[in-house]
This record gives structure tokens, C-alpha cells and sequence, in this order.
């Protein structure tokens, strides 16, 4: 663990790629294998279960630490992060002794003792959970509370913790990568199996790490012939692989997460497909109307049990555009026009009325720039423009594939609320409330934490400071001055916010300097757009 935490620590603390590679290196140089398989588990954005509630863990400080309320709550409004305001306030009397720190290996944290709580009584839970925070130093103390509340999160990116393992383990970063995905047990074996030769069927239900587009951000005619492209409609649904191995089949999103029970019209469709078969495509909910809003989805993801309205009232359907393997064979190496035609066989052979490919897009740049405006009325983001001749790739890489999405909505709102954000900048406010004008009342519509620079960050954050009206935890209520431009790609009826609508993938365009609040946009303007 102590190993575990000054890895953590020495990532967080710098924005140099190339240290935060070096720390990698000299971490798993040492590492135990077990260790060594649950730190890829975590660097790998896994997580625990929360196996504490925040609320607990609150009463818990303010018991064995002796500590005023008002002290705890400000600490943390200053800090923003309840695991950090534990690991500071344990030792405010100095009970650590970092001169002699208990020194387990971090399998045995994590399997032994964290995981242990699940059996304890509350009670029990308090003795001991206290009893870590009087022991450990402060780092461990940090990484074990993260741990705890599953809210562990450290500052490097799966593709540069992949690079840096893959040169380390002497493999190819495409093989790494390929077997960091899916369902996987961080265990010795796992850990040895990573720097192992390929075997074929080593995990049946393992995915393709998925190959993602760039943003296209110069003129469509920039891209040379038409004929060299192919044009597809870029659906508003969740990115999946269906997987038929082993007379077994499952369904994988792109955030890794096994859908295969979620969607049992799918799971049904791919148990038709020929062995050895991997399809990459869009799970859309879609009705005799034809593609439905990307909110009739979230009710299929959001609910636990499958209803029979539910599976009426939102149906699932698979597009697949993409064929990975074919007869048990990896094809991502061959030309996309090769994947595309096999694909077409492949359905074809399935017999009629089985799913049909994503159709094609036809026509010169000139009538695709059309189609594009159009896109809206089709309830789809845009296009997306794949070249013939390329390979399917890992991660994003600039060149093959670009999605060309339609210009995002737009709205002038006043921000409301304020609070910390995450890692290095914990001390800094950064994740933001706006709201808009129902008649003379502001009503919260989104919240958002992306899109100013750090000069603007710390400009606003001093203002969030001097203009400060209320406080709830770490939550600031401010002066309703400030005016910011947000851009969202799609808007939704919702009955669960108080504005009755929903703002997807809402981030802030720019600072309105040059607005007052009071010419803020309207929830009637929302309205307008849904």
C-alpha cells in the first residue's frame, strides 16, 4: 500500500507525461504480481463497490477526532474532498508515526481488509475503519478513504497507463490493450497472463478495445476524393460489440460494461450469428416510427428490472457497421472496404428479416454537406466518414475516421451555484450551476465544469470567493452575475429536474463578459428546441 500511495501521489502531482510514466516504470519494477494486478485494476479507471457512505464516514471523524462541527464542515468546504478532509483532520494531533507505518502489501488491503467490511457490523465497521486512520500515514490514509468511498480516481488516462505497462511487460500496446477489456480479476495469474503469447479463446466473452473517430474541424473537401470515403449517419445511441463465441454471446459498451441481460431482443439476435463472429455497432432504441430520442435508452440503462412495458414502451435494436472477427478470425487489420463487404455477406447469410447493416450515405461532399443540416430532423449528430482503405484501429487516432456532427445547441445562462473540483484541482471551484428565466424566477437547467481556461478558472474562482451568498457543505451559492454561453447536443423532456427539461453533454463555449443576467436566455427558449 505504501508503494500503492506514493504511485498515486507522485501521478497526481505533475502534469509531465513522461513522469507520470516513469512513476508506472518504477512501480510495477517492484511490484508483487498480485499487487501489481489490482493497481492495473484501478489505474484502469475500475473501481470498489462504496463500501462506506459518506455520511457515516462524516460521523465517524467527528467522533474519533474530538473535533468542533463547524471546524469538520469547513475543512471540507475548503477542500472539497471528504477523503483528503479525513486523511488531514486523523492526524491533527499528530497520532500518525510515519517513522514506522504499517507496511501491507496492497492485495491484502484490498481482499482482506476493505472488502472484509462487507461482513462486519456497523459497529465493527467504526472500529476498524477509525482504527486505520489513527495508523496510517497521511498518503495511505488518503488512497485508503478514495478506496473506500469509491471515489478513487488518479490523473492518468487508460491509454497512457496501457503505453506505459505495454513497456514495461516488453508487449505490444494493441495486445495490451485488447486484454484489458472486458471482465477481468485482478490476480497474480491475470497479472502473468498479461506478458503471456496470445491464446486463442484465453476469454470468450472479451471485446476489441473500440476504435473512436476525431471531431472533423476543417473543410469535408480537405479529405481529398469522395470515393475514398465512406458516409454513414452517426447515431445517437450506445457504442457496443455483439459477441458470439462458444455458442455463448455477449454484449459490450464502449465503457466496458456487460449489457448482454439489458437487452435481451439483441442478446437473441446474436445467438443466430455464426460462431466466432464480433460485430461493432449502435444499440438504439427504435419503434415502427423508427430511431427514438436518446431518453427512451436511459429508461432501458437506468431500471434494474426488465418490465414487459418497458421493453414495449422503449424496444432495443442493434445497427452493426463493423465486423471485427469473422469465422473465429481477428479481421481489424484488413481495409474497412473488405470489413464492410464481409459484413454484408455475413447478414445476408443470416436469412431476411434478420438485422440489416448501418446503410450508406451516398452522394458528392456538396450533397453530404446537406444531409448534414438535416441531420436534427433525423434524430441523429451528424455523419461519420470512414476511409476504404483503413484498418480498425485502438483509441483515437486522428486521420481514419472523423465524425462530422452537427453545430451544438446553444443557451446564455446565469451561474448559480459553485463548488470544488477533483484531484489538482480540489482547492479551486470549478464544477458550476446555471440556471435560466422562468418569468422573474431562475431555474437550475445544467450544470457544467469543462470549457475555460486556467486563467478563467482562476479569475472566476476569486469572484466565486468575494460573491459568495450562501454555503451548503461545499457548495457555494452566488451573487446571480456571471453569464456564460453553454453549447449541449441535445435537449429532453424531464420530468425528474425542476425545469422539466434535460440538457445533454452540456459544457460551457465561453464567459459573457459583455452580458448582463438579466438578458440570460428563457426556459421558454428551451422549450422552443425540444
Amino acid at each position: 500500500m505504501r508503494a500503492f500511495a506514493e504511485l498515486y501521489d507522485a501521478i497526481d502531482s505533475t502534469t509531465s507525461t513522461n513522469l507520470k510514466v516513469a512513476a508506472i516504470h518504477r512501480y510495477f519494477a517492484t511490484a508483487q504480481p498480485a499487487d501489481a494486478a489490482w493497481a492495473v485494476y484501478f489505474l484502469s479507471g475500475r473501481k470498489l463497490k462504496r463500501l462506506i457512505g459518506a455520511s457515516a464516514l462524516r460521523a465517524w471523524l467527528l467522533q474519533s477526532s474530538a473535533l468542533p462541527d463547524w471546524l469538520i464542515e469547513e475543512t471540507y468546504s475548503q477542500v472539497g474532498d471528504l477523503a483528503e478532509t479525513i486523511a488531514l483532520l486523523a492526524d491533527v494531533d499528530g497520532r500518525h508515526s510515519p517513522s514506522a507505518p504499517l507496511d501491507v502489501s496492497l492485495q491484502a488491503w484490498v481482499e482482506l481488509r476493505l472488502l472484509a467490511l462487507k461482513g462486519l457490523t456497523e459497529s465493527e465497521q467504526q472500529a476498524q475503519v477509525t482504527a486505520w486512520w489513527r495508523e496510517l500515514p497521511y498518503l495511505q490514509c488518503l488512497v485508503v478513504n478514495k478506496l473506500l468511498t469509491g471515489g478513487f480516481r488518479v490523473g492518468v488516462s487508460q491509454t497512457l497507463m496501457t503505453r506505459a505497462l505495454a513497456q514495461h511487460l516488453g508487449t505490444d500496446v494493441a495486445a495490451t490493450t485488447h486484454r484489458l477489456m472486458g471482465d477481468w480479476s485482478p490476480t497474480a495469474g491475470f497479472w502473468n497472463a498479461l506478458s503471456a503469447p496470445a491464446s486463442r479463446g484465453e476469454n470468450r466473452s472479451q471485446p476489441y478495445p473500440f476504435f473512436l473517430a476525431a471531431p472533423l474541424e476543417q473543410a469535408v473537401e480537405a479529405l481529398g476524393e469522395r470515393s475514398a470515403w465512406q458516409a454513414e449517419w452517426k447515431w445517437d445511441g450506445i457504442r457496443a460489440q455483439v459477441i458470439r463465441r462458444g455458442e455463448q454471446s455477449f454484449i459490450w459498451s464502449r465503457g466496458e460494461e456487460l449489457l448482454t441481460e439489458r437487452f435481451p431482443e439483441i442478446s437473441s439476435i446474436a445467438a443466430q450469428l455464426p460462431d466466432g463472429t464480433v460485430l461493432d455497432g449502435e444499440i438504439l432504441a427504435w419503434n415502427e416510427a423508427g430511431v427514438m430520442p436518446f431518453a427512451a435508452l436511459q429508461t432501458r440503462i437506468a431500471r434494474k428490472k426488465l418490465t414487459p412495458r418497458l421493453l414495449k414502451d422503449a424496444p432495443a435494436r442493434f445497427l452493426p457497421y463493423d465486423l471485427l472477427e469473422y469465422g473465429g478470425e481477428d479481421i481489424r487489420g484488413t481495409p474497412l472496404r473488405t470489413r464492410r463487404a464481409q459484413l454484408d455477406a455475413l447478414l445476408d447469410a443470416c436469412g431476411e428479416g434478420f438485422i440489416n447493416a448501418q446503410p450508406l450515405t451516398e452522394g458528392d461532399w456538396s450533397s453530404l454537406t446537406e444531409r448534414r443540416l438535416q441531420a436534427r430532423a433525423q434524430r441523429v449528430e451528424g455523419l461519420m466518414l470512414k476511409s476504404l482503405d483503413s484498418v480498425y484501429g485502438t483509441g483515437r487516432q486522428r486521420g481514419a475516421w472523423w465524425k462530422w456532427k452537427v453545430d451544438p445547441f446553444s443557451v446564455d445562462a446565469v451561474m448559480i451555484y459553485a463548488q470544488p473540483g477533483h484531484g489538482r484541482r480540489a482547492s479551486l471551484y470549478t464544477d458550476y450551476t446555471f440556471a435560466v428565466w422562468n418569468e422573474q424566477t431562475l431555474v437550475p437547467v445544467a450544470k457544467a465544469y469543462s470549457g475555460l481556461n486556467n486563467e478563467e478558472i482562476l479569475a472566476l474562482d476569486r469572484w466565486i470567493r468575494q460573491h459568495t451568498t450562501d454555503r451548503f457543505g461545499p457548495v457555494r451559492a452566488v451573487e446571480p452575475l456571471q453569464v456564460f454561453e453553454l453549447a449541449f447536443e441535445g435537449i429532453n423532456a424531464s420530468p425528474r429536474h425542476k425545469a422539466g427539461v434535460a440538457l445533454r453533454f452540456p459544457r460551457i463555449a465561453r464567459w459573457r463578459t459583455d452580458k448582463p443576467a438579466a438578458q440570460a436566455d428563457t426556459l421558454e427558449h428551451l422549450r422552443r428546441l425540444l
